[in-house]
Protein backbone atom coordinates (compact mmCIF):
# COMPACT_ATOMS: atom_id res chain seq x y z
CA UNK A 1 0.00 0.00 0.00
CA UNK A 2 1.13 3.58 -0.62
CA UNK A 3 -0.06 7.02 0.53
CA UNK A 4 -1.80 7.80 -2.80
CA UNK A 5 -4.42 5.17 -1.97
CA UNK A 6 -5.73 7.37 0.86
CA UNK A 7 -6.84 10.00 -1.73
CA UNK A 8 -4.89 12.73 0.04
CA UNK A 9 -4.42 16.20 -1.44
CA UNK A 10 -1.34 16.91 -3.55
CA UNK A 11 -0.09 19.35 -0.92
CA UNK A 12 -0.16 16.75 1.86
CA UNK A 13 1.30 14.03 -0.37
CA UNK A 14 4.14 16.35 -1.33
CA UNK A 15 4.89 17.06 2.36
CA UNK A 16 4.82 13.32 3.17
CA UNK A 17 7.30 12.41 0.44
CA UNK A 18 9.49 15.41 1.21
CA UNK A 19 9.93 13.97 4.70
CA UNK A 20 11.15 10.73 3.17
CA UNK A 21 8.09 8.59 3.98
CA UNK A 22 7.56 5.96 1.29
CA UNK A 23 4.93 3.51 2.56
CA UNK A 24 2.50 3.81 5.49
CA UNK A 25 3.22 1.79 8.63
CA UNK A 26 0.60 -0.66 9.92
CA UNK A 27 -0.95 1.85 12.35
CA UNK A 28 -1.04 4.54 9.62
CA UNK A 29 -2.63 2.08 7.20
CA UNK A 30 -5.47 1.43 9.68
CA UNK A 31 -5.97 4.81 11.41
CA UNK A 32 -5.71 7.25 8.47
CA UNK A 33 -8.71 5.87 6.49
CA UNK A 34 -10.79 5.58 9.68
CA UNK A 35 -10.18 9.25 10.51
CA UNK A 36 -10.77 10.39 6.94
CA UNK A 37 -14.13 8.57 6.91
CA UNK A 38 -15.21 10.63 9.97
CA UNK A 39 -16.99 7.55 11.35
CA UNK A 40 -16.24 7.91 15.04
CA UNK A 41 -13.83 7.35 17.91
CA UNK A 42 -10.63 5.31 17.63
CA UNK A 43 -8.41 3.48 20.11
CA UNK A 44 -5.01 2.45 18.82
CA UNK A 45 -2.71 0.25 20.86
CA UNK A 46 0.55 1.38 19.36
CA UNK A 47 4.10 1.67 20.65
CA UNK A 48 6.37 4.59 19.98
CA UNK A 49 8.26 3.92 16.79
CA UNK A 50 5.25 2.66 14.82
CA UNK A 51 4.50 6.01 13.15
CA UNK A 52 1.50 6.94 15.30
CA UNK A 53 2.05 10.73 15.19
CA UNK A 54 1.69 10.77 11.41
CA UNK A 55 -1.28 8.40 11.67
CA UNK A 56 -3.40 11.12 13.29
CA UNK A 57 -1.40 14.12 12.03
CA UNK A 58 -1.91 13.41 8.31
CA UNK A 59 -5.75 13.14 8.46
CA UNK A 60 -5.97 16.18 10.77
CA UNK A 61 -4.09 18.26 8.20
CA UNK A 62 -6.32 16.86 5.44
CA UNK A 63 -9.63 17.40 7.26
CA UNK A 64 -9.16 20.78 8.94
CA UNK A 65 -9.50 24.20 7.33
CA UNK A 66 -8.00 27.40 8.80
CA UNK A 67 -10.42 28.94 11.30
CA UNK A 68 -10.23 31.33 14.25
CA UNK A 69 -10.85 28.74 16.97
CA UNK A 70 -9.26 25.53 18.29
CA UNK A 71 -10.44 22.61 16.14
CA UNK A 72 -8.13 19.91 17.48
CA UNK A 73 -6.54 19.34 20.89
CA UNK A 74 -3.70 16.85 21.36
CA UNK A 75 -2.64 15.94 24.90
CA UNK A 76 0.84 14.53 25.56
CA UNK A 77 2.50 13.55 28.86
CA UNK A 78 5.65 15.70 28.53
CA UNK A 79 6.72 19.08 27.18
CA UNK A 80 9.33 17.38 24.99
CA UNK A 81 6.70 15.24 23.30
CA UNK A 82 4.40 18.27 22.88
CA UNK A 83 7.13 20.06 20.96
CA UNK A 84 7.94 16.95 18.94
CA UNK A 85 4.31 16.29 17.95
CA UNK A 86 3.72 19.96 17.05
CA UNK A 87 6.84 19.99 14.87
CA UNK A 88 5.90 16.70 13.19
CA UNK A 89 2.39 17.87 12.31
CA UNK A 90 3.67 21.26 11.12
CA UNK A 91 6.09 19.48 8.79
CA UNK A 92 3.14 17.59 7.23
CA UNK A 93 0.85 20.55 6.49
CA UNK A 94 2.53 21.54 3.23
CA UNK A 95 1.00 24.76 1.89
CA UNK A 96 -2.05 24.58 4.14
CA UNK A 97 -2.22 27.63 6.43
CA UNK A 98 -3.16 25.82 9.61
CA UNK A 99 -1.75 27.18 12.87
CA UNK A 100 -0.31 24.48 15.14
CA UNK A 101 0.89 25.62 18.56
CA UNK A 102 2.51 23.73 21.50
CA UNK A 103 1.43 24.65 25.04
CA UNK A 104 3.44 23.35 28.00
CA UNK A 105 4.84 24.25 31.40
CA UNK A 106 8.22 25.96 31.47
CA UNK A 107 7.35 28.40 28.70
CA UNK A 108 6.02 31.93 29.39
CA UNK A 109 2.26 31.72 29.87
CA UNK A 110 1.87 35.31 28.63
CA UNK A 111 3.62 34.35 25.39
CA UNK A 112 1.18 31.43 25.03
CA UNK A 113 -1.83 33.63 25.79
CA UNK A 114 -0.81 36.08 23.04
CA UNK A 115 -0.60 33.27 20.47
CA UNK A 116 -3.90 31.71 21.55
CA UNK A 117 -5.65 35.09 21.24
CA UNK A 118 -4.55 35.36 17.61
CA UNK A 119 -6.30 32.09 16.81
CA UNK A 120 -4.87 28.57 16.70
CA UNK A 121 -6.28 25.58 14.80
CA UNK A 122 -4.41 22.76 16.56
CA UNK A 123 -3.16 22.93 20.15
CA UNK A 124 -0.66 20.35 21.40
CA UNK A 125 0.03 20.42 25.12
CA UNK A 126 0.57 18.86 28.51
CA UNK A 127 -2.47 18.33 30.77
CA UNK A 128 -1.31 20.69 33.54
CA UNK A 129 -0.72 23.71 31.32
CA UNK A 130 -3.83 23.04 29.19
CA UNK A 131 -5.96 22.93 32.34
CA UNK A 132 -4.29 26.12 33.56
CA UNK A 133 -5.33 27.93 30.36
CA UNK A 134 -8.88 26.56 30.58
CA UNK A 135 -9.19 27.83 34.17
CA UNK A 136 -7.84 31.24 33.10
CA UNK A 137 -10.34 31.22 30.20
CA UNK A 138 -7.46 31.81 27.78
CA UNK A 139 -8.17 28.53 25.96
CA UNK A 140 -11.63 27.67 24.66
CA UNK A 141 -12.04 24.03 23.61
CA UNK A 142 -15.84 24.07 23.40
CA UNK A 143 -15.70 23.77 19.59
CA UNK A 144 -13.00 21.08 19.41
CA UNK A 145 -13.77 18.53 16.70
CA UNK A 146 -10.86 16.14 17.40
CA UNK A 147 -9.49 15.24 20.83
CA UNK A 148 -6.28 13.16 20.74
CA UNK A 149 -4.77 11.44 23.79
CA UNK A 150 -1.19 10.53 22.92
CA UNK A 151 0.62 8.00 25.17
CA UNK A 152 -2.40 7.70 27.45
CA UNK A 153 -0.76 5.04 29.64
CA UNK A 154 2.20 7.31 30.23
CA UNK A 155 -0.14 10.10 31.35
CA UNK A 156 -1.71 7.60 33.74
CA UNK A 157 1.73 6.63 35.11
CA UNK A 158 2.61 10.30 35.64
CA UNK A 159 -0.61 10.98 37.57
CA UNK A 160 -2.24 13.20 34.91
CA UNK A 161 -5.37 11.14 34.27
CA UNK A 162 -7.63 13.24 36.56
CA UNK A 163 -6.50 16.39 34.74
CA UNK A 164 -7.24 14.65 31.43
CA UNK A 165 -10.81 13.94 32.56
CA UNK A 166 -11.35 17.56 33.65
CA UNK A 167 -10.11 18.74 30.24
CA UNK A 168 -12.39 16.28 28.41
CA UNK A 169 -15.38 17.60 30.33
CA UNK A 170 -14.66 21.10 28.99
CA UNK A 171 -14.49 19.96 25.38
CA UNK A 172 -17.44 19.85 22.98
CA UNK A 173 -19.86 16.94 23.33
CA UNK A 174 -19.72 15.93 19.66
CA UNK A 175 -15.92 15.69 19.47
CA UNK A 176 -14.22 12.64 18.01
CA UNK A 177 -11.75 11.05 20.43
CA UNK A 178 -8.57 9.28 19.41
CA UNK A 179 -6.70 7.43 22.15
CA UNK A 180 -3.18 6.09 21.58
CA UNK A 181 -1.54 3.89 24.19
CA UNK A 182 1.26 1.33 24.19
CA UNK A 183 -0.55 -0.70 26.88
CA UNK A 184 -4.18 -0.92 27.95
CA UNK A 185 -4.40 -0.82 31.77
CA UNK A 186 -7.86 -1.00 33.34
CA UNK A 187 -7.92 2.74 34.14
CA UNK A 188 -7.46 3.58 30.46
CA UNK A 189 -10.19 1.11 29.45
CA UNK A 190 -12.63 2.65 31.97
CA UNK A 191 -11.77 6.13 30.65
CA UNK A 192 -12.58 4.95 27.12
CA UNK A 193 -15.91 3.46 28.19
CA UNK A 194 -16.88 6.63 30.06
CA UNK A 195 -16.14 9.17 27.34
CA UNK A 196 -15.93 7.32 24.03
CA UNK A 197 -18.92 5.03 23.89
CA UNK A 198 -18.47 3.02 20.70
CA UNK A 199 -15.08 3.05 19.02
CA UNK A 200 -12.93 1.30 16.45
CA UNK A 201 -9.98 -0.61 17.94
CA UNK A 202 -6.65 -0.88 16.14
CA UNK A 203 -3.76 -2.91 17.49
CA UNK A 204 -0.51 -2.19 15.71
CA UNK A 205 1.77 -5.13 15.15
CA UNK A 206 4.94 -4.95 17.19
CA UNK A 207 7.59 -3.46 14.96
CA UNK A 208 11.13 -4.43 15.83
CA UNK A 209 12.31 -1.29 17.55
CA UNK A 210 15.94 -2.18 17.92
CA UNK A 211 18.59 -3.18 15.45
CA UNK A 212 20.20 -6.54 16.28
CA UNK A 213 23.52 -5.75 14.64
CA UNK A 214 23.79 -2.32 16.25
CA UNK A 215 25.74 -2.02 19.49
CA UNK A 216 23.97 0.69 21.50
CA UNK A 217 25.98 2.77 23.96
CA UNK A 218 25.44 5.94 25.98
CA UNK A 219 28.25 8.15 27.27
CA UNK A 220 27.84 10.53 30.20
CA UNK A 221 29.05 14.01 29.22
CA UNK A 222 28.58 17.64 30.14
CA UNK A 223 27.23 19.99 27.50
CA UNK A 224 30.55 21.85 27.27
CA UNK A 225 32.43 18.57 26.66
CA UNK A 226 30.33 17.18 23.81
CA UNK A 227 32.52 18.39 20.96
CA UNK A 228 35.77 17.12 22.50
CA UNK A 229 34.17 13.74 23.21
CA UNK A 230 32.93 13.56 19.62
CA UNK A 231 36.48 14.16 18.39
CA UNK A 232 37.81 11.45 20.67
CA UNK A 233 35.23 8.93 19.44
CA UNK A 234 36.14 9.70 15.82
CA UNK A 235 39.89 9.59 16.52
CA UNK A 236 39.66 6.33 18.49
CA UNK A 237 37.89 4.58 15.58
CA UNK A 238 40.15 3.03 12.96
CA UNK A 239 37.80 3.79 10.04
CA UNK A 240 35.03 6.14 11.15
CA UNK A 241 32.19 6.55 8.64
CA UNK A 242 29.11 7.90 10.32
CA UNK A 243 26.15 10.18 10.84
CA UNK A 244 26.15 12.71 13.68
CA UNK A 245 22.65 13.86 14.69
CA UNK A 246 21.97 17.30 16.16
CA UNK A 247 18.66 18.74 17.28
CA UNK A 248 18.82 22.13 15.51
CA UNK A 249 20.14 23.62 12.27
CA UNK A 250 22.28 26.04 14.29
CA UNK A 251 23.92 23.15 16.15
CA UNK A 252 24.56 21.29 12.88
CA UNK A 253 26.37 24.33 11.46
CA UNK A 254 28.39 24.87 14.64
CA UNK A 255 29.55 21.24 14.97
CA UNK A 256 30.36 20.83 11.27
CA UNK A 257 32.32 24.10 11.13
CA UNK A 258 34.37 23.19 14.21
CA UNK A 259 35.14 19.73 12.79
CA UNK A 260 36.24 21.18 9.46
CA UNK A 261 38.44 23.74 11.26
CA UNK A 262 40.21 20.85 13.00
CA UNK A 263 40.86 19.11 9.71
CA UNK A 264 38.13 16.46 9.70
CA UNK A 265 36.41 15.54 6.43
CA UNK A 266 32.90 16.61 7.40
CA UNK A 267 29.76 18.06 5.80
CA UNK A 268 26.52 19.50 7.18
CA UNK A 269 22.93 18.79 6.11
CA UNK A 270 19.73 20.48 7.33
CA UNK A 271 16.43 21.94 6.17
CA UNK A 272 17.89 25.17 4.78
CA UNK A 273 19.76 23.28 2.06
CA UNK A 274 18.37 23.38 -1.48
CA UNK A 275 17.76 20.12 -3.33
CA UNK A 276 20.92 20.69 -5.35
CA UNK A 277 23.01 21.27 -2.20
CA UNK A 278 21.47 18.21 -0.54
CA UNK A 279 22.30 15.97 -3.50
CA UNK A 280 25.86 17.32 -3.69
CA UNK A 281 26.48 16.67 0.02
CA UNK A 282 24.99 13.17 -0.10
CA UNK A 283 27.04 12.28 -3.17
CA UNK A 284 30.23 13.29 -1.35
CA UNK A 285 29.18 11.22 1.68
CA UNK A 286 28.16 8.15 -0.35
CA UNK A 287 31.46 8.17 -2.27
CA UNK A 288 33.33 8.68 1.05
CA UNK A 289 34.94 11.92 -0.04
CA UNK A 290 33.76 12.95 3.42
CA UNK A 291 33.39 10.42 6.21
CA UNK A 292 31.35 12.48 8.68
CA UNK A 293 27.85 13.87 8.00
CA UNK A 294 26.23 16.13 10.61
CA UNK A 295 22.46 16.38 10.16
CA UNK A 296 19.08 17.09 11.71
CA UNK A 297 16.40 14.38 11.88
CA UNK A 298 14.24 15.99 9.19
CA UNK A 299 17.18 16.46 6.79
CA UNK A 300 18.22 12.82 7.27
CA UNK A 301 14.80 11.46 6.26
CA UNK A 302 15.14 9.11 3.33
CA UNK A 303 18.91 8.74 3.61
CA UNK A 304 19.79 5.11 2.91
CA UNK A 305 23.56 4.67 2.90
CA UNK A 306 25.13 1.30 3.62
CA UNK A 307 28.34 0.55 5.47
CA UNK A 308 28.05 3.18 8.21
CA UNK A 309 30.27 2.36 11.17
CA UNK A 310 28.62 4.81 13.57
CA UNK A 311 25.54 6.83 14.35
CA UNK A 312 26.27 9.48 16.98
CA UNK A 313 23.41 11.12 18.86
CA UNK A 314 25.24 14.37 19.62
CA UNK A 315 21.91 15.64 20.95
CA UNK A 316 19.64 13.02 22.46
CA UNK A 317 16.36 12.77 20.48
CA UNK A 318 13.30 14.06 22.33
CA UNK A 319 11.18 11.23 20.98
CA UNK A 320 12.09 7.51 21.14
CA UNK A 321 10.70 7.14 17.61
CA UNK A 322 13.47 9.41 16.33
CA UNK A 323 16.04 7.32 18.21
CA UNK A 324 14.84 4.22 16.37
CA UNK A 325 15.00 6.00 13.01
CA UNK A 326 18.51 7.27 13.76
CA UNK A 327 20.16 4.04 14.87
CA UNK A 328 18.44 2.09 12.10
CA UNK A 329 20.94 3.60 9.69
CA UNK A 330 23.79 1.45 10.96
CA UNK A 331 24.11 -2.30 11.57
CA UNK A 332 22.74 -3.17 8.12
CA UNK A 333 23.39 -5.84 5.52
CA UNK A 334 25.04 -8.21 7.97
CA UNK A 335 27.60 -5.63 9.12
CA UNK A 336 27.88 -4.54 12.72
CA UNK A 337 27.50 -0.89 13.64
CA UNK A 338 27.71 1.29 16.74
CA UNK A 339 25.14 3.82 17.97
CA UNK A 340 26.49 6.21 20.61
CA UNK A 341 24.25 8.63 22.51
CA UNK A 342 25.69 11.57 24.47
CA UNK A 343 23.71 12.06 27.69
CA UNK A 344 24.04 15.10 29.95
CA UNK A 345 22.89 14.98 33.60
CA UNK A 346 19.60 16.71 32.68
CA UNK A 347 18.82 14.23 29.92
CA UNK A 348 18.57 10.97 31.87
CA UNK A 349 14.79 11.16 31.80
CA UNK A 350 14.87 11.10 27.99
CA UNK A 351 17.28 8.14 28.08
CA UNK A 352 14.94 6.22 30.39
CA UNK A 353 12.02 6.90 28.01
CA UNK A 354 14.02 5.63 25.04
CA UNK A 355 14.95 2.44 26.90
CA UNK A 356 11.37 1.87 28.03
CA UNK A 357 9.58 2.42 24.74
CA UNK A 358 12.11 0.88 22.37
CA UNK A 359 13.02 -2.09 24.59
CA UNK A 360 16.59 -1.17 23.73
CA UNK A 361 19.56 -2.52 25.64
CA UNK A 362 21.71 0.58 25.80
CA UNK A 363 24.84 -0.05 27.83
CA UNK A 364 27.03 2.55 29.45
CA UNK A 365 30.25 3.39 27.61
CA UNK A 366 33.25 5.48 28.58
CA UNK A 367 34.91 8.44 26.91
CA UNK A 368 37.88 7.10 24.89
CA UNK A 369 41.08 7.50 26.88
CA UNK A 370 44.16 9.41 25.76
CA UNK A 371 45.98 6.09 25.30
CA UNK A 372 43.17 4.72 23.09
CA UNK A 373 43.17 7.80 20.89
CA UNK A 374 46.96 7.82 20.48
CA UNK A 375 46.98 4.08 19.80
CA UNK A 376 44.34 4.49 17.10
CA UNK A 377 46.24 7.35 15.49
CA UNK A 378 49.44 5.29 15.53
CA UNK A 379 47.64 2.33 13.94
CA UNK A 380 46.35 4.56 11.17
CA UNK A 381 49.92 5.77 10.47
CA UNK A 382 51.20 2.15 10.48
CA UNK A 383 48.44 1.12 8.09
CA UNK A 384 49.30 3.98 5.78
CA UNK A 385 52.97 2.99 5.86
CA UNK A 386 52.13 -0.64 5.06
CA UNK A 387 50.19 0.55 1.99
CA UNK A 388 52.94 2.91 0.82
CA UNK A 389 53.36 1.08 -2.49
CA UNK A 390 49.83 2.10 -3.45
CA UNK A 391 50.69 5.81 -3.10
CA UNK A 392 51.06 7.74 -6.34
CA UNK A 393 54.36 9.54 -6.99
CA UNK A 394 56.16 7.11 -4.69
CA UNK A 395 59.52 8.08 -6.25
CA UNK A 396 59.11 11.65 -4.99
CA UNK A 397 58.56 10.43 -1.40
CA UNK A 398 61.58 8.12 -1.62
CA UNK A 399 63.75 11.05 -2.71
CA UNK A 400 62.49 13.21 0.17
CA UNK A 401 63.10 10.34 2.62
CA UNK A 402 66.72 10.00 1.51
CA UNK A 403 67.26 13.75 1.89
CA UNK A 404 65.85 13.75 5.42
CA UNK A 405 67.87 10.70 6.51
CA UNK A 406 71.05 12.26 5.17
CA UNK A 407 70.60 15.22 7.52
CA UNK A 408 68.91 13.66 10.58
CA UNK A 409 68.85 10.36 12.43
CA UNK A 410 65.98 7.94 11.84
CA UNK A 411 64.60 8.68 15.30
CA UNK A 412 64.66 12.43 14.71
CA UNK A 413 62.90 12.07 11.33
CA UNK A 414 60.12 9.86 12.72
CA UNK A 415 59.63 12.09 15.78
CA UNK A 416 59.51 15.21 13.63
CA UNK A 417 57.02 13.70 11.18
CA UNK A 418 54.78 12.50 14.01
CA UNK A 419 54.79 15.97 15.54
CA UNK A 420 53.92 17.44 12.15
CA UNK A 421 51.10 14.92 11.47
CA UNK A 422 49.60 15.26 14.94
CA UNK A 423 50.19 18.99 15.30
CA UNK A 424 47.35 20.75 17.07
CA UNK A 425 45.62 17.54 18.04
CA UNK A 426 47.88 16.42 20.89
CA UNK A 427 46.89 19.36 23.10
CA UNK A 428 43.24 18.62 22.33
CA UNK A 429 43.70 14.91 23.14
CA UNK A 430 45.25 15.75 26.49
CA UNK A 431 42.42 18.06 27.56
CA UNK A 432 41.10 16.99 30.95
CA UNK A 433 37.47 16.17 30.32
CA UNK A 434 37.05 15.19 33.97
CA UNK A 435 34.69 12.45 32.89
CA UNK A 436 32.08 11.27 35.38
CA UNK A 437 33.31 13.77 37.98
CA UNK A 438 29.83 14.39 39.37
CA UNK A 439 27.68 11.59 38.01
CA UNK A 440 28.36 9.36 41.01
CA UNK A 441 27.93 12.09 43.66
CA UNK A 442 24.96 12.27 46.02
CA UNK A 443 22.84 15.40 46.24
CA UNK A 444 20.64 16.58 49.10
CA UNK A 445 17.36 18.15 47.96
CA UNK A 446 14.96 20.43 49.84
CA UNK A 447 11.22 19.79 49.27
CA UNK A 448 8.71 22.48 50.25
CA UNK A 449 6.17 19.88 51.36
CA UNK A 450 5.85 18.22 54.76
CA UNK A 451 3.45 16.78 57.31
CA UNK A 452 1.17 19.83 57.07
CA UNK A 453 0.68 19.01 53.38
CA UNK A 454 -0.56 15.52 54.28
CA UNK A 455 2.77 13.87 53.51
CA UNK A 456 4.37 10.89 55.15
CA UNK A 457 7.65 9.37 53.98
CA UNK A 458 6.01 6.89 51.62
CA UNK A 459 3.73 9.52 50.05
CA UNK A 460 6.63 11.94 49.61
CA UNK A 461 8.77 9.31 47.85
CA UNK A 462 5.86 8.34 45.59
CA UNK A 463 5.08 12.01 44.86
CA UNK A 464 8.70 12.69 43.79
CA UNK A 465 9.27 9.45 41.85
CA UNK A 466 6.01 9.62 39.86
CA UNK A 467 6.38 13.29 38.96
CA UNK A 468 10.02 12.88 37.88
CA UNK A 469 9.64 9.41 36.37
CA UNK A 470 12.48 7.88 38.40
CA UNK A 471 12.87 4.69 40.44
CA UNK A 472 11.64 5.31 44.01
CA UNK A 473 14.33 2.99 45.39
CA UNK A 474 17.11 5.53 44.73
CA UNK A 475 15.46 8.12 47.03
CA UNK A 476 17.25 7.80 50.40
CA UNK A 477 17.66 9.56 53.75
CA UNK A 478 14.11 10.97 53.77
CA UNK A 479 13.60 13.45 56.61
CA UNK A 480 10.08 14.81 57.09
CA UNK A 481 9.17 17.98 59.01
CA UNK A 482 5.97 19.99 59.36
CA UNK A 483 6.47 22.36 56.44
CA UNK A 484 9.33 20.84 54.45
CA UNK A 485 11.38 17.71 53.86
CA UNK A 486 14.81 16.54 52.68
CA UNK A 487 15.84 13.64 50.44
CA UNK A 488 19.15 12.35 49.09
CA UNK A 489 19.49 11.09 45.52
CA UNK A 490 22.32 10.45 43.03
CA UNK A 491 23.52 13.46 41.02
CA UNK A 492 21.88 12.51 37.72
CA UNK A 493 18.48 11.79 39.34
CA UNK A 494 18.76 15.12 41.21
CA UNK A 495 19.03 16.89 37.85
CA UNK A 496 15.97 15.01 36.56
CA UNK A 497 13.91 15.90 39.67
CA UNK A 498 14.88 19.58 39.53
CA UNK A 499 13.94 19.73 35.85
CA UNK A 500 10.60 17.93 36.42
CA UNK A 501 9.51 20.39 39.13
CA UNK A 502 10.72 23.52 37.35
CA UNK A 503 7.93 26.05 36.71
CA UNK A 504 8.73 29.17 34.69
CA UNK A 505 7.99 32.39 36.55
CA UNK A 506 7.38 30.62 39.86
CA UNK A 507 9.58 29.27 42.60
CA UNK A 508 9.95 25.50 42.41
CA UNK A 509 9.00 23.40 45.44
CA UNK A 510 12.24 21.43 44.95
CA UNK A 511 15.73 22.91 45.22
CA UNK A 512 19.24 21.89 46.20
CA UNK A 513 19.66 22.00 49.97
CA UNK A 514 21.94 24.74 51.27
CA UNK A 515 25.23 23.72 52.88
CA UNK A 516 23.98 24.75 56.31
CA UNK A 517 20.90 22.59 55.87
CA UNK A 518 23.00 19.65 54.67
CA UNK A 519 25.29 19.71 57.65
CA UNK A 520 22.33 19.92 59.99
CA UNK A 521 20.21 17.14 58.57
CA UNK A 522 22.52 14.61 56.88
CA UNK A 523 23.74 11.90 59.20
Amino acid sequence: MNFEEFNLSDSVLSAIYKKGFEKPTYVQEKVIPLMLSKKGNIIAQSKTGTGKTASFGIPLIELLKPKKYVQALILTPTRELSLQVAEEISSLKGKKRLKIFPVYGGQSINYQIQHLKRGVDVVVGTPGRILDHINRKTLDISKVEYFVLDEADEMLNMGFIDDVERIMENASDDKKILLFSATMPSRIISLAKKYMGTYEFVKATDNQLTVNLTEQIYIEVYESEKFEVLCRVIDATEEFYGLVFCRTKLEVDEVSNRLIERGYDAEALHGDFSQYQRERVLKKFRTRKVNILIATDVAARGIDIGGLSHVINYSIPLNPEYYVHRIGRTGRAGKEGVAITFVTPKEYRELFRIKKFSNARIKKGEIPTIEEVLSAKLNKIKKFISNRNEVKDNKVYKKLTKELLSEYSTEEVVEGLLKYILRGSISEIFQDLSQNRKFSEKVRLFIARGKNSGMDKAKLVRFISERAGINDKIIRDVQLYDKFSFITVPYREAEIILEAFKVRGRRSIVSKAREKSKSKFIN
